[in-house]
């Protein structure tokens, strides 16, 4: 404490405060001064040993940070007490908390990432393999020309699959980062559907699946036109690859005064009620998925919907179908 600058003045101010004072009251009165001593003294030693507390305690508080830069976010220095250094306490153990909270979500972020990492390369292991075979059969100069195209179609319908993957991928992180602005622009549902559906019409007919629409052809709401539509394509093609031949996918459409909704329904073997909970979330593939399903549409669906200050959701029974309601929000409360 004594090589600090500034408590050496202290000191130094102190030690010539009380000399005068004595010098002073001796002047006049010797007894005088000789009390006015003793106070003095007093006082300076009961200045000190609180300067010295003070300096005790943001020793202490100083150790404190030191331990938090280190990793401790679990150490509580709140004394609940008035006065300055509790003031101070308080406003630490807030600041530790939020770096606690920031270093979880910062380990959660970390293993998310590794976990995406790991499903991304399960992903392309299995097309890239698929195709070095191929490949190696090709290259093959007895092959029969029946099974070489048939190879050639295979590979080619491999790297559609993974151009697909990667374009996904590069808009989900695009999303997740932030860097998107969707648009905040009237778009009427009547319109979304017509271009969400553009290219799966012959899928459907080639399954003479049943397309039924339902709705107020005035209904709108603000957010995106693209993106929205391509939300909207992923959760339709779910429902046209999980409804039979012949069966009937359904959409429905509404306004009310807080929200737009639309309804995607089939008459599929429905979802499982253990897969329910998670066939939102990325790479995920429930008992009912196909063998070629990536298990990414569902979860771009979700975050294009989302970042438009809409929300999405899925009810289904086992046997009986499945039902998507999306609603986009006419403001945000």
């Amino acid at each position: 404490m004594l090589r600090n600058k500034e408590i050496k003045l202290y000191l130094t101010l102190l030690a010539a405060v009380v000399i005068v004072g004595f010098v002073a009251c001796y002047f006049f009165n010797p007894v005088s001064g000789i009390i006015a001593l003793c106070a003095l003294l007093l006082m300076a030693a009961g200045s000190f040993v609180f300067t010295r507390w003070r300096y005790q305690q943001i020793a202490k508080l100083t150790e404190y940070l030191k331990r938090i830069a280190g990793g401790e976010y679990s150490l509580d220095i709140r004394d609940n007490d008035e006065g300055e250094l509790s003031i101070l306490k308080s406003e630490l153990y807030k600041v530790t908390v939020t770096l606690s909270e920031q270093a979880s979500l910062l380990k959660k972020d970390k293993h998310y990432l590794a976990d995406s990492i790991s499903d991304i390369s399960h992903q392309l292991k299995t097309p890239i393999t698929s195709m070095s075979v191929m490949t190696d059969l090709i290259s093959d100069e007895n092959l029969p020309l029946d099974k070489r195209v048939e190879f050639t179609q295979n590979i080619r319908s491999q790297l559609e699959r993974l151009q697909w993957l990667v374009a996904s991928l590069l808009k989900l992180s695009k999303i997740d980062a932030g860097t998107i602005k969707f648009k905040r622009e009237p778009v009427k549902v009547q319109d979304l559907i017509t271009r969400s559906i553009e290219h799966l019409l012959i899928p459907m007919e080639i399954k003479e699946q049943t397309l039924e629409i339902s709705g107020d052809e005035h209904v709108e709401f603000r957010g995106d036109f693209n993106w929205s539509s391509e939300a909207l394509t992923n959760i339709i093609k779910n429902c046209l690859e999980h409804t039979p031949c012949g069966g009937t996918i359904g959409i429905s459409y509404s306004e009310t005064p807080i929200y737009t909704l639309i309804k995607v329904y089939d008459q599929g073997e429905g979802i499982d009620k253990q897969d329910l909970p998670y066939i939102f979330d990325r790479f995920y593939k429930g008992k009912n998925a196909h063998n070629d399903s990536i298990g990414i549409g569902l979860a771009m669906s979700k975050s294009i919907v989302k970042n438009q200050g809409g929300s999405i959701e899925v009810s289904s029974e086992k046997g009986n179908g499945t039902q998507f309601a999306i609603k986009f929000y006419k403001s945000i409360v």
